[in-house]
């Protein structure tokens, strides 16, 4: 990699939207089963995450572009670090160190990222990663990340869990299918970025490219339509200014199997039941806080990948676009709910909004600050949170011949939105957690609880046949 080499249009927006109150940093949680040092875990970042030339250059944002550049010197031991957590070193305490780490901003004359390895968590150790987004988006980190794990295939394990386990968003949505040469797209759009501005901001992307892709001009100028006149979402605590002070909690792991087994016995799928699991628990959590819920729909912001299955597992960036979600939190019976999803995910599959925020992206890439700024405010009123589903490895994973027992993943959130959710699946099981700004959610462990709570009612409403349940 050479010295100043220029950011990408879509590497630079994500970079530019770095705020003092909504850092753009995403957040990982190794969890292992056995102490570690971090003099190990040194070794296997050294070999196989530095190793990367990308991870030993810092961003730098120059007028209308924005360059990779080589920190020089670079000293590893600035970015692996150790973490001590006070006794008895559980859940509670680690979740007050990851919050406070994702809200702590990046040494901006080093590369934007950092390993915490907390030696004593529990019975094991415990590593928290941080990457800015500008480096590369959740799915490609996920897979640079296993990267450390034992055995040479660990680092596609990732790729492969979208079949194996149908949790990917990108699964959910057939982007695949729908967009075969997808990989042509978002190539010749981060490379003609630049142009994108001159030829129209408002289309974003070339007819002819888009036909090329299998989706009509007509369609893409329908979704930009859509966007374009999405309402904001109404006000709720999730809408307050934002502090900066982050938080995080995350619940315990439902089984997979029975996720997967209560979709097919309602003609739903693994993502439908998720959703549906998590607009039950904001519901649930915004009651409690005094709201009204009665009739309320937010919107959830969900990254879909637009990753081609044969792309390196080394390749970094970002080249996702994003859906709104309609979240239909104010009803309250699981069953009428699970079907309202059913029928938002189901339109969903056929839309071409996620290559169409791309391209929104990658035009905004190439504004001035300002003018991104407002842009960005203007395309995150539409949503109260963001939602994200990445894929793990399905099977167990070690690092230095110790177990990972658990994985927790979540990217930030940008412009007015100041929650995040992420749904992540590992070795037979699914994971919510939650990061937020403090001021909106003080204490998330109260709506990471009504997760479980509310799959557990679809699971006896099931069994139930589809009774009636008392709240």
């Amino acid at each position: 990699m050479m010295v100043g080499e220029r950011m990408s249009p879509v590497d630079r927006a994500w970079l530019l939207m770095e705020r003092p109150t909504n850092p753009m940093t995403i957040v990982a949680v190794i969890v292992l089963g056995g102490r570690v040092k971090r003099a190990r875990v040194r070794e296997l970042v050294a070999a196989r995450f530095a190793a990367l030339e990308r991870f030993r250059c810092r961003p730098v944002a120059n007028g209308l572009a924005a360059s990779w550049v080589k920190a020089e010197p670079f000293e590893l031991d600035d970015h692996i670090l150790g973490a001590a957590l006070p006794a008895p070193a559980g859940q509670d305490q680690l979740e007050a160190l990851v919050g406070e780490l994702a809200g702590t901003p990046f040494n901006s004359s080093r590369p934007w990222w950092t390993f915490h390895v907390v030696e004593h968590y529990g019975r094991g150790s415990a590593i928290v990663a941080r990457i800015h987004h500008c480096y590369a988006d959740g799915i490609a980190l996920m897979r640079v990340l296993l990267g450390m794990a034992d055995g040479e295939h660990a680092g596609v394990m990732a790729a492969k869990a979208a079949n194996d386990t149908e949790p990917a968003w990108s699964g959910a949505f057939s982007l695949g299918a729908l967009y075969a040469p997808v990989a042509t797209l978002v190539a010749n759009t981060l490379r003609e970025g630049a142009n994108l501005v001159e030829q129209s901001v408002r289309l974003t992307l070339d007819p002819k490219k888009v036909v090329d892709a299998a989706v009509g001009a007509a369609g893409v100028l329908g979704e930009l339509a859509h966007i374009s006149v999405l309402a904001d979402d109404p006000p709720t605590p999730l809408k307050r200014p934002l502090c900066g002070s982050r938080c995080v909690a995350w619940a315990p792991p439902l089984a997979f199997e029975e996720v997967r087994t209560i979709g097919r016995a309602l003609g739903c799928t693994v993502n439908d039941v998720l959703v549906a699991t998590l607009a039950g628990a904001l519901g649930r959590y915004l009651e409690g806080q005094g709201e009204n819920t009665t009739g309320l729909k937010l919107h959830a912001a969900v990254p879909i990948n637009l990753r081609s299955e044969n792309e390196a597992a080394e390749t970094l960036g970002n080249r996702f676009g994003l859906v709104f979600v309609e979240l239909p939190v104010g009803i309250r019976h699981p069953l009428e709910r699970l079907y309202a999803v059913h029928a938002t995910m189901k339109a969903l599959k056929g839309s071409s909004e996620a290559l169409v925020t791309f391209g929104l992206l990658a035009a905004v890439g190439t504004l001035p600050a300002a003018v991104e700024e407002t842009a960005i405010e203007t395309f995150t009123a539409k949503a109260s949170l963001v939602a994200s589903n990445v894929p793990g490895p399905p099977g167990e994973i070690r690092i230095s011949g110790v177990p990972v027992t658990q994985m927790l993943f979540w990217v930030p959130q940008a412009g007015s939105i100041g929650t995040g959710v992420s749904m992540l699946s590992y070795n037979g099981h699914v994971q919510f957690g939650v990061i937020c700004d403090r001021q909106l959610i003080p204490e998330p462990h109260k709506l990471v609880a009504f997760v479980e709570t509310e799959f557990e009612r679809l699971v006896l409403l099931v069994l139930l046949g589809g009774g009636v349940l008392q709240d």
